[in-house]
């Protein structure tokens, strides 16, 4: 029952949306026809009448701009990231941190290089 009635109520509240947003438009950014013929038109063909203020009749740029009061060049840039290769910090970790698993790989193949041949110790009968 709520499905059959929604069409209804999408478009009522649609038209008075763009109604409301008319109305309280001022008249001289108002574009392509004037005013009192928008609302007539919202109000006569809601559908209609309704796209057509969005698409065609609404004031553009109803956000202000953002910003700083301060001409372009003497804004804060933020400071533009570099890429991974062009880091020095980076590269001097990672050169960090290769050298120390260097050094781990060195540990671990002296651990197994000891454990093989105290293997071979204990087992003096099976030589290859």
């Amino acid at each position: 029952m709520l499905v059959d009635g929604l069409p209804v109520l999408v478009e009522l509240v649609l038209a008075i949306f763009c109604l409301i947003d008319c109305i309280q438009s001022d008249e001289g950014s108002v574009r392509n026809l004037p005013k009192w013929a928008w609302i007539l038109l919202i109000l006569l063909f809601p559908i209609v009448g309704a796209i057509a203020w969005l698409v065609a009749g609404r004031p553009t740029g109803y956000l202000p701009a953002r910003t700083t009061g301060y001409p372009e060049y003497e804004r804060d840039r933020p400071r533009r990231s570099t890429a991974p290769d062009d880091d020095p910090e980076f590269l001097r970790e990672l050169g960090r941190v290769n050298t120390e698993h260097e050094r781990t790989l060195q540990q671990w193949e002296a651990d197994l290089a000891r454990r093989e041949e105290e293997l071979r110790r204990r087992e003096p009968g099976e030589q290859a």
